[in-house]
């Protein structure tokens, strides 16, 4: 009887104490939430040759005082006039190179010229603007945009066959990249241009892909010189 008593006291003590334990556990204060991280800061690229800036979330979700320009619209009109010149000096390869770099050079030119023209065209409309005559450098007169070759200089590149017209095609259209990239650089200059979206974007690629495709032609030209 007594070693029955000392066990059951032995169970309710034992008792008394989990009990005592899980009350203490329940009364100790909660941890303390770990203190807010601060959001990673929020960066706006900059236009080329540009600083990027931070911004606040408030300003990179606001686009209400994003609109084109008068400046947006002259630089998608003259471009498109540049890129068709581009196309009619690269429809000239095929008969008179010899060198299958040139052709594949060519034809990425024709490829994403093409496609730029239809973008810009579509920018243009979207905006109820003008859609200016791609042919209209071929007029009597014409201002020729940046880089843009005359006419005795397309006649000449015309009337080459062979290494003579590799030289100056390559010739032709660094100057033509060149070009573009004055009219990108004259855009960002511009107060308030180059801020709609499509157009910065376009403008900024159109700066990127011009100057790669300088570098891979002037090492083209120095092989033939």
């Amino acid at each position: 009887m007594t070693k029955g008593r000392m066990t059951v006291t032995h169970l309710f003590l034992a008792l008394c104490l989990l009990g005592a334990a899980v009350a203490g556990a329940q009364a100790q204060p909660p941890a303390p939430a770990p203190a807010p991280q601060d959001p990673p800061p929020l960066v706006q690229p900059g236009a080329p040759g540009q600083d990027t800036r931070a911004i606040t979330p408030s300003q990179s979700t606001d686009q209400s005082g994003v609109q084109f320009t008068e400046a947006d619209v002259e630089f998608m009109q003259g471009m498109i006039g540049h890129h068709q010149q581009a196309l009619e000096m690269s429809a000239l390869v095929n008969e008179r190179t010899t060198s299958d770099a040139m052709r594949k050079l060519s034809q990425r030119i024709q490829i994403s010229q093409e496609d730029e023209i239809g973008m810009m065209q579509g920018w243009l409309r979207a905006r109820g603007q003008t859609l200016p005559n791609p042919h209209a450098h071929h007029m009597h007169g014409a201002t020729l945009m940046p880089g843009m070759l005359t006419q005795d200089e397309m006649a000449r590149l015309a009337a080459a066959r062979g290494v003579e017209f590799d030289r100056l095609f390559l010739e032709g259209m660094i100057k033509h990249h060149m070009g573009a990239l004055v009219m990108v650089e004259a855009l960002f200059k511009t107060p308030r241009a180059g801020q709609d979206g499509e157009i910065y974007a376009f403008a900024s690629d159109v700066d990127s892909d011009q100057r790669m495709e300088i570098e891979r032609m002037g090492a083209m030209l120095r092989e033939l010189q």
